[in-house]
């Protein structure tokens, strides 16, 4: 039996969490879930900490600091999590939307552009580049993992937050990657302000269960 359409889709909003913990979470979640499990969206945001995709190249960290590495299981290469950056995980039964993994990115691309353009703020995609960016400077990063059929990791944006770390990493593995973020345009809303809209655009734009 499918999952209740009323409850097909569930938000969370964790708050500020260490990243492992959610880590672990999102793999139990998707380990024990079933077809009748509603699909969830997690909102949430981390202290410092780089993560390393599945076949991520560690040379992508160029130095070594206090900002602690965890290797994951997404796709993708390193990326750094923060304070003022809003993460957003996609916990979602793909065939179930007759969604495929493509179709999730793009979503989670034109969903972030959507938010943005709210703003004022003109962002596009790079072809072969995962990502939004403005004027050639990432400002979102995503990276996915998909077992059983369903998905988990997400998308970050970088809301108003220090850059400094992405610094000392080849942003997704792109040297000399520029970086930016909401503030630098001139947007004076919180995590939770924006991750509302950013969530708007997501259920709008992800299909709806198939029956």
């Amino acid at each position: 039996m499918l999952a209740d359409t009323q409850v097909a889709l569930r938000v969370k909003r964790l708050g500020r969490v260490d990243y492992e913990s959610v880590y672990e979470a999102m793999r139990t979640f998707t380990s024990v879930r079933d077809e009748a499990t509603p699909d969830e969206i997690w909102l949430v945001e981390h202290p410092p900490v780089y993560t390393l995709g599945q076949a991520g190249k560690p040379e992508h960290l160029l130095r070594a600091s206090e900002i602690p590495l965890i290797c994951t299981d997404r796709g993708g290469q390193i990326t750094y999590h923060g304070p003022g950056q809003l993460v957003v995980y996609l916990l979602v039964d793909l065939s179930r939307r007759g969604l495929k993994v493509r179709e999730l990115v793009r979503t989670m691309e034109q969903a972030v552009i959507a938010c943005l353009a709210e703003y004022g703020i003109v962002a596009t995609c790079i072809a072969n580049a995962p990502g939004v960016y403005v004027a050639e400077a990432k400002i979102a990063a995503l990276g996915l993992r998909v077992r059983r059929g369903c998905s988990y990791h997400g998308l970050s944006l970088n809301v108003d937050m220090d850059l400094a770390p992405f610094s000392m990493i080849n942003p997704c593995g792109y040297a000399g990657m520029a970086t930016t973020q909401m503030a630098d345009f001139g947007v004076q809303d919180d995590l939770e302000a924006v991750g509302a809209r950013l969530l708007r655009n997501l259920q709008d734009l992800l299909p709806p269960i198939k029956t």
